[in-house]
């Protein structure tokens, strides 16, 4: 019984531990991404098995050896061997049980495709290590845009709570106003429809803040009902990148992933010239044997060492060779054709994204202005209404647009902060 107690506690103490919230700022959010994130774990994997093939490169340019320990048993079987004058009787020749230990022993001293391979293995890691880096950009885009997500959604949700606790009050005594029949009830009515409209947006951006919270869990690879708390602020991050200033032309397409690793797969298609031409080099291996009777024949003319050269020439291959180094060369030229292709696309996406973050940001300044006649206007409204100057439905009409301005603006505020993140991871700086 006491064994039952103590492991029902325990489990609620490892509960407990498990709904810990965890306090994260958008560096440490980052960092946990690219440590936990399962995407980037498989990509560790990748590295880590390339690093192996290098391996496998290498030793077969490495001394082969190899034993092996036999039994022969022929059954009885005799064989006749006429070694005597004409008319005379064969000698008979019994085949015994023979038993024997090999050991055979390879080195490759030439091989054309081997010099080349191990230098192509050691760039497929590079390139495999440049793809992990690449991973590890995605991520941290989606970490971002994850964290931007939910402060943006959190940001409305605090207007939409104020404004819903200003609209009950304005309600309340509009509504206490009617009751006393100093005012008709449609105005008190009017307000309860005003009052409901908030109270549904509150709703629907508190499931946008958990659908960003998901999202987040998901990227940094936390259990989905792991508790999180956001320590950075909109504020915070607008500062850290200087987000409120136009883009400046600081492109440098060198830095960007995609172009580093088609520059390295063109690398590789050169190494895949060289390594079809390698095929009509010859190949040249020393061999040793060594044999070790452990069960003699009466009749035994194998040699204990042998040590020999093999020379293998490729003469002819029905045009195999050939068509193999006229498709690395058609590789290689489509390759260089694509990077054309991806520094044209590159550098027009540059300037697209440069023209959005600047036309995004003109529109931030105009709709700040927009927030601030809004916010006025409401308030002015408030003041009349209370005075019996204007209708519920003007201060109604007031509200959804001041509503409006602010949702209005945090979202441009959004697309500008996934606008300066997009530069910034075109030149791989994230």
């Amino acid at each position: 019984m006491r064994i039952v107690i103590f492991s029902v506690f325990l489990f609620g103490v490892l509960s407990l531990q498990a709904q810990e919230p965890i306090e994260l700022s958008l560096d440490s959010a980052l960092k946990y991404a690219i440590a936990h994130n399962k995407t980037l774990v498989n990509s560790k994997y990748a590295i880590e098995k390339s690093s192996q093939k290098i391996k496998e490169a290498i030793s077969q340019g490495l001394p082969q050896v190899n034993a092996s320990l036999g039994y022969s048993n022929f059954l009885g079987a005799k064989a006749e061997l006429g070694i005597g004058p004409p008319g005379s009787a064969p000698a008979i020749i019994e085949f015994n049980p023979t038993s024997s230990f090999r050991a055979n022993a390879s080195q490759l001293i030439f091989n054309g495709k081997y010099i080349i391979g191990i230098p192509m293995a050691k760039l497929a890691k590079r390139m495999t290590e440049k793809s992990y880096q690449k991973d590890a950009l995605n991520v941290k885009e989606q970490t971002y845009q994850a964290y931007y997500m939910i402060l943006a959604a959190q940001s409305i949700l605090e207007k939409l709570r104020a404004n819903y606790k200003n609209a009950q009050e304005i309600y309340e005594k509009t509504n206490n106003l009617a009751k006393a029949g100093m005012i008709e009830k449609t105005e008190a009515d009017r307000l309860s429809v005003m009052v409901t409209s908030v109270n549904n947006a509150v709703k629907s951006t508190e499931r946008q803040v958990e659908l960003g919270y998901n999202l987040l869990r998901f990227h940094l690879g936390l259990e989905s009902d792991q508790i999180i708390h956001l320590t950075t602020t909109l504020k915070d991050i607008a500062g850290k990148y200087n987000i409120l200033i136009p883009a400046l032309d600081l492109f440098n397409i060198k830095n960007n992933i995609d172009y580093q690793l088609i520059s390295m797969q063109g690398e590789m298609a050169k190494k895949s010239i060289k390594l079809a031409r390698a095929s009509y080099l010859p190949s040249l291996v020393a061999i040793y044997s060594y044999t070790k009777q452990i069960k003699v024949p009466k009749f035994n003319i194998t040699p204990m060492h042998v040590l020999g050269l093999q020379l293998d020439i490729p003469i002819l291959a029905g045009g195999l060779r050939k068509a193999q180094l006229s498709k690395s060369i058609i590789d290689f030229d489509v390759n260089e054709n694509t990077k054309e292709l991806l520094t044209d696309q590159l550098n027009l996406q540059e300037k697209q994204l440069r023209y959005n973050y600047n036309n995004l940001l003109e529109q931030y300044f105009s709709q700040k202005e927009n927030v601030k006649v809004a916010e006025e206007v409401l308030y002015q409204m408030t003041l009349k209404l209370n005075q019996g100057l204007v209708s519920s439905l003007d201060l109604t009409s007031a509200n959804n647009d001041y509503l409006s301005a602010e949702t209005e603006l945090t979202g441009i505020i959004l697309k500008l902060l996934n606008a300066e993140l997009a530069l910034r991871k075109l030149n791989n700086e994230l």
